[in-house]
């Protein structure tokens, strides 16, 4: 299915490996110029490089940047070579705060999750959406977390961020403004996938419980439906094709990718 991407621009937050990296590489097969970012200069360098290999039709910049940082922003858009803030595609990613007792966090530990997972995606769909709007196509897909559908004690810093940018997305994208020119803003919700966030989780059990890794590792499996972890690449081909002409229709929506684990109806 050509999905009706190419040549356009993309940026691509927390692109160096994992999800972000998932999904750049989804579009680029698809025609589409990216601007990925992220914080450490030599992964985001080998990133940019593999992505370029798979299209060499297109533009892969990179910038070595903390998007959650004004400066941090302002430096993406301002990308040699890149579109400046008129992307046609944003693709928002941060990485999630520590678990944890909500008794031990202090009020800086909140702000941190909350300018992270809320407001700066907030900051760049403010920084690109009516400019999307004008051009009459836009695509704005935050990287969420399954904790939105079905929160878990030990991840109350996740839960809470995330959740205020689910219910700031639920109201803007249903407005004419937006919806009315073919700009969607919808969010990718991931269960259990196979990337360093995982790993480092399962390591933490392992310290906790004196288990090894082979058995956390098959223990977290057995609690999901398919038999396995999810894979960047099939994540990113979802986010593919929610940036697609194609999915035109689809917008406001949380879209829960993890293999069937959530219990509920709705």
């Amino acid at each position: 299915m050509d999905l009706g991407l190419s040549g356009k621009w993309a940026l691509v937050c927390g692109a160096s490996k994992g999800l972000g990296y998932g999904c750049a590489q989804a579009l680029v097969q698809e025609g589409v110029n990216v601007v990925i970012v992220a914080r450490n200069a030599a992964p985001l360098s080998e990133a940019q490089k593999s992505l370029q290999a798979l299209n060499p039709q297109v533009h892969v910049l990179s910038v070595a940047a903390d998007i959650t940082t004004e400066q941090g922003r302002a430096s993406a858009f301002a990308a040699p070579g890149g579109p400046g803030s008129a992307f046609d595609i944003v693709v928002t990613n941060a990485g999630g705060p520590p678990p944890g007792d909500f008794r031990n966090w202090s009020r800086e530990d909140w702000v941190s999750a909350v300018d992270a997972n809320m407001l700066t995606p907030i900051e760049l769909i403010k920084a690109t959406v009516d400019q999307m709007a004008q051009r009459g196509f836009g695509r704005i897909v935050n990287i969420t977390s399954s904790a939105v559908k079905a929160p878990l004690d030990n991840l109350g810093l996740s839960n809470g961020a995330r959740s205020g940018l689910t219910g700031f997305v639920a109201g803007l994208a249903r407005t004419e403004k937006l919806a009315g020119k073919n700009v969607t803003i919808n969010n990718l919700l991931p269960g259990a996938f196979d990337t360093d966030r995982i790993r480092q989780t399962m390591q933490g059990a392992v310290q906790k419980t004196g288990k090894t890794m082979e058995e956390v590792r098959a223990l977290r499996i057995a609690t999901i439906p398919a038999g396995r972890f999810g894979t960047p690449e099939e994540f990113g081909q979802a986010c593919a094709y929610l940036c697609s002409q194609q999915a035109s229709y689809i917008t406001g929506q949380n879209i829960l990718i993890d293999g069937g684990s959530y219990k509920g109806t709705y």
